[in-house]
């Protein structure tokens, strides 16, 4: 069975990214690459990379210039914009989870699958019940406001921790909507 994780890096008080969707607050703390909860470890078990279309526009405005951070995985971006691939593993995807979960299995093969982000489409997952895990490497770091870690109302129960550097980092099940 594919597992489905959406593993980001949030403010204290919530938050993927300011208004502004930058990401100045995340790129200025240390972190050990190859330590806990590390992104190679999330790589390695990686077979599909899923993102909306304002995360997809924020990483090709932020690596010009620069080959696909993603080229081993297929990327699949869900969107209703007309946008361009920069990379031949990049597709574009309209409509809902659960409208493409077979595409995105088969193509994950015996690996999962990366949720990266925004929040909407991780609670979108979370919804389709196609959402088995949260890693969220919390940063000492309040934003105020800006694009959500997790749009809808969800329980999660916390089933690891650790410490890297200046994130604390805590890997959650996901149980359900709240009701």
């Amino acid at each position: 069975m594919t597992e489905y994780t959406y593993y980001t890096a949030s403010t204290l008080d919530g938050f993927l990214a300011d208004p502004n969707d930058s990401l100045d607050w995340l790129l200025s703390q240390p972190i050990d690459e190859d330590g806990p909860f590390s992104i190679a470890d999330l790589m390695a078990r990686t077979g599909v990379i899923v993102m909306g279309a304002t995360t997809y526009e924020w990483v090709v405005a932020h690596t010009p210039g620069e080959p696909w951070p993603y080229p081993d995985q297929q990327t699949f971006v869900f969107t209703h914009r007309d946008l361009k691939p920069v990379h031949p593993t990049i597709s574009l995807l309209a409509g809902t989870p659960t409208e493409h979960r077979g595409r995105l299995e088969a193509a994950a093969g015996d690996r999962g699958v990366w949720v990266v982000g925004g929040g909407d489409l991780a609670a979108q997952f979370a919804a389709a019940g196609m959402l088995d895990e949260m890693l969220v490497s919390y940063a000492p770091v309040a934003l105020g406001s800006g694009r959500p870690l997790f749009s809808e109302p969800f329980d999660f129960e916390l089933i690891d921790s650790a410490r890297n550097q200046a994130f604390l980092i805590g890997r959650y099940r996901v149980v359900g909507p709240r009701s």
